[in-house]
């Protein structure tokens, strides 16, 4: 079990390192193509012999090397079926780019490190794939050095991620000491309440480091500047690198949950950046910036979702969001057309009548959807779904052809049917990946933290709508101005950045903006003549 599981990090390892040998630098395209077709053969058979030596965590061994659960197995799936198509894809962007045997090699690298977080139980190999896929990333960004955004992103990443390095090496350290194993699996059996104060200080450190994995509010600037980079690189970073943020809250659970202030972090950083990051993406113009935005709110969610202990949720988000926004930037061509065509769609605001219709149809389908799954947990979630149906519902009335009002009340009823589903599913396939139900719907139905959850959703719908409808008041058009401005947070901490460690920018843009300033002096006084 354990040859075949570590077969797939070394797979990507020495393919990356193949690619970047003098005499095959010609073919490195070709070479990382046949590293991403092998992996999901060496996958499969690590999914086999994980089938036959157990078929959950607690089952296994407390001390073996592999950690193997599903949400491993659907992480690696997931993975390996993004390093495929961003390779294929790379054939045709990269080719006749310079060093594109240089991306390959820390394109296949940082794949390797990704695999080896992901399948690790041990702390220390857990957090060597951590750093390796931080470093992997800062060379990929870097890719183009003489931009200057890019060179800037790239620095302030490269100082979150050590931050989040030695926060999380801090933690690894005080589990390690508190249980006497490096083991995650050994760990997360031994925890139980009252947690030691070693333990409480992990919890926190693991979800500060989760939170600037996941680009949060406000560490968030560098994730929107990263679309200097390479398309396949943005692709792989928004819907697979950032990811692992969730992935190690989903992982330490049943440590986080029994610590309220790591739950209440969360639920407070994540919360406002879900609000705010998704309200600001509403007033970008570049299709990769809004993407960025999104995946900071969609990021910020999933990890409120977590604080909620609704784990199979989280999951679900997971693994629906990276798909999509892969497709997203590979396809983001196509996707300025379809922005052209929705802002020039007619855009009628919704009738009273249509609110109220909207409103009805929402409240049956999420009723019957909740009857019909037997759910019982936070209800937040089913709260920001039934937002979404109502402006679903009242757009589809409010179109100059509008949809029928059976159309719309079996749409609405079958979505809320089918998100029912899916978690009920998810669950279903998680259920032996966690110590019991520790970690299943540990936040009751309108308790505190649900209750902030509500007002956070109740806010973001409100103002969205606000945003869209009713932009000619005067306050709308104020808060839209500081929404553009993102509310100067990420100016506050660039500059607080550079002033720490300032970094050096392309010695070729700095000759471009000294011919600008030599230029402009002589310009004037050309005019004034």
């Amino acid at each position: 079990m354990t040859f075949f599981t570590f077969l797939l990090p070394i797979v990507f390892a020495l393919t990356g390192i193949a690619c970047d040998i003098k005499r095959w630098r010609g073919h490195s395209a070709q070479i990382a193509l046949f590293g991403a077709r092998l992996a999901p053969i060496v996958l499969l058979m690590s999914l086999i012999s994980w089938s036959f030596y157990a078929p959950s965590r607690y089952s296994l061994a407390q001390e073996a090397p592999v950690n193997g659960t599903m949400l491993t197995a659907l992480m690696l799936i997931l993975v390996v079926f993004m390093a495929w198509i961003l390779v294929q894809f790379s054939q045709h962007y990269m080719q006749g780019s310079k060093r594109v045997a240089r991306y390959y090699r820390w394109l296949m690298l940082t794949l390797s490190a990704v695999t080896l977080t992901l399948t690790s139980n041990h702390l220390l190999a857990f957090w060597a794939g951590w750093v390796g896929i931080s470093l992997g990333l800062h060379f990929l960004l870097t890719y183009y050095p003489d931009r200057p955004r890019a060179i800037i992103a790239a620095h302030k990443k490269f100082i979150l991620a050590r931050t989040a390095e030695i926060s999380l090496l801090s933690a690894f350290y005080l589990l390690a000491q508190a249980h006497d194993s490096w083991y995650i699996t050994t760990i997360m059996t031994q925890m139980g309440e009252p947690l030691t104060w070693q333990e409480q200080t992990a919890a926190v450190l693991i979800a500060v480091a989760a939170l600037m994995k996941c680009a949060q509010l406000p560490v968030h600037g560098w994730l929107m500047q990263v679309v200097e980079a390479p398309t396949p690189v943005s692709a792989l970073l928004h819907a697979g690198i950032i990811n692992l943020g969730g992935f190690l809250v989903l992982t330490f659970y049943p440590l986080l949950h029994l610590s309220p202030i790591a739950i209440w972090l969360l639920l407070i950083v994540a919360g406002l950046t879900t609000v705010l990051s998704a309200l600001i993406m509403t007033t970008r113009i570049s299709v990769k910036v809004r993407l960025a935005w999104s995946t900071s709110a969609q990021m910020g969610l999933m990890l409120l979702e977590c604080a909620l202990g609704l784990y199979e949720l989280a999951v679900l988000h997971l693994l629906a969001h990276s798909v999509y926004k892969a497709h997203a930037f590979l396809n983001s061509s196509s996707a300025v057309e379809d922005f052209l065509q929705r802002k020039l769609a007619p855009d009628e605001t919704p009738s009273a009548t249509a609110w109220l219709i909207a409103i009805l149809f929402s409240a049956i389908a999420v009723t019957v959807s909740i009857w019909l799954w037997g759910y019982e947990g936070p209800m937040s979630p089913w709260w920001l779904f039934g937002f979404a149906l109502i402006i679903l519902v009242a757009q589809g009335r409010s179109i100059p052809r509008p949809y029928s009002i059976f159309r719309l009340a079996a749409t609405s009823v079958g979505l809320a049917v089918l998100y029912g589903g899916l978690k009920t599913l998810i669950a279903w396939l998680l259920e032996n990946s966690l110590e019991g139900d520790a970690a299943f719907h540990t936040v009751a139905a309108y308790s505190a933290p649900d209750i902030w959850a509500c007002m956070l959703f109740v806010a973001l719908v409100s103002l969205a709508i606000c945003l869209r409808y009713y932009a000619h008041l005067g306050w709308v058009r104020r808060f839209s101005t500081a929404l553009f401005a993102g509310f100067y947070l990420d100016e506050w901490f660039t500059k607080i950045t550079l002033k720490t460690w300032p970094v050096n920018l392309p010695a070729r843009s700095k000759a471009k903006h000294q011919r600008r300033a030599f230029s402009l002096p002589t310009l004037t006084k050309r005019w004034k003549k």
